[in-house]
């Protein structure tokens, strides 16, 4: 009994000690080369591209939509990344890869296209994203003139023509969805509000009772606030508070209008707030450690790691940019059925820690 949670915290913690382990065993006993690597990145890439064209295809038919970037773009983002990296080695060991560069430009334009017309956040996460790999992917392979003032003004250029484009897209179609002002408005009105909302009730460990939306019900501590995604929580039929229907505006305070910090401070108490930031924290430091041991590694012409050299860059990437636009600006990028893609990239990062040794 002690091995069922109890509440959405414990959940969380369970469910992402399993996904550690499950890795672990992944990265150990499945052959991943750089080939398989490089296969299955552009496989997401492209997968992605597609189920991110069909949710705008179904949003301007029907205006009807699933939203898939909020959960999955970060795992899109890794793919990509991974690929870019797979490339980079690719063309160090003198294969020509201008094919495969073409679809790989292909993928992240439409990705970029697509994602951005359907969440501004999704925009923020894929270019901090793309900046990142590209400074991680320099930075493993030695590259001179990592940060030069031209490329930093591409990519801000290319942030600023993608927000400018969705506000005229805006404009022309009359789909107010589109607007990043609407988005911006949406957030001067509400979210004022919401952080002394949170400022005024958080505690130690949880908030205090009068704050929750489940009054002397609730337990003022993990009441789903931050949580997996609700399916999960159904389908293991667990007794826990979940929001459903009009109540989605009573979690839209702590979910959607403020930075994870105080989401996650809110739900789990400033002591909740310190455990996510040290697990973070911890998850980036090991992994650039990590990474530092794979390059190496290749520089003495060991070719054993390759496949985890390359996807532990791009998930180390959608980590550090989920993570902070997560963390900072929107509490939905971690949150949800986003928090499990998290969970799952930093299981990715940290299984690269283990390995398991055979007896002969």
């Amino acid at each position: 009994m002690m091995l069922i949670a109890q509440n959405h915290l414990q959940l969380i913690l369970e469910v992402g000690i399993m996904l550690f382990i499950l890795m672990v065993f992944v990265l150990n006993l499945i052959p991943l080369s750089l080939s398989v690597v490089t296969f299955l990145s552009l496989f997401i890439a492209g997968g992605f591209t597609l189920l991110f064209g069909a949710d705008i295809a179904l949003l301007v038919i029907s205006s009807s939509q699933a939203e898939f970037t909020h959960p999955f773009g970060p795992i899109a983002l890794m793919g990509a990344v991974t690929a870019l990296a797979s490339l980079k080695v690719m063309k160090n060991s003198g294969v020509d890869v201008r094919p495969l560069r073409r679809f790989v430009i292909l993928f992240i334009a439409g990705i970029t296209v697509f994602g951005g017309l359907m969440h501004r956040s999704f925009l923020l996460l894929w270019i901090l994203g793309l900046f990142i790999g590209y400074l991680m992917i320099s930075k493993t392979f030695r590259e001179k003139s990592v940060l030069t003032l031209r490329r930093i003004l591409i990519f801000l250029g290319v942030a600023v023509a993608g927000f400018l484009g969705l506000e005229v897209i805006s404009r022309v179609s009359g789909m107010t969805i589109f607007s990043p002002m609407l988005r911006l408005s949406r957030l001067e009105q509400y979210s004022l509000s919401s952080v002394k909302m949170v400022l005024n009730n958080i505690q130690l460990i949880g908030h205090s009772g009068n704050a929750s939306y489940w009054g002397a019900e609730g337990t003022a501590f993990a009441e789903g606030y931050i949580t997996l995604p609700m399916q999960l929580v159904l389908f293991f039929g667990l007794p826990f508070p979940m929001f459903f229907g009009v109540l989605v505006n009573q979690k839209d305070t702590v979910d959607y209008m403020l930075p994870g910090i105080m989401g996650y401070g809110f739900d789990f108490g400033y002591l909740g707030l310190i455990g996510l930031i040290v697990f973070v924290l911890g998850t980036i430091i090991i992994g650039l450690k990590i990474l530092t041991m794979y390059r190496e590694k290749r520089e003495k012409n060991s070719k054993k790691y390759l496949g985890k050299e390359v996807l532990l860059i791009g998930a180390l990437s959608a980590f550090c940019a989920q993570a902070l636009i997560g963390l900072f600006v929107f509490n939905r990028t971690i949150n949800g059925t986003a928090l499990l893609a998290f969970m799952f990239l930093g299981c990715v990062i940290l299984a690269n820690a283990v390995t398991l040794k055979s007896r002969t």
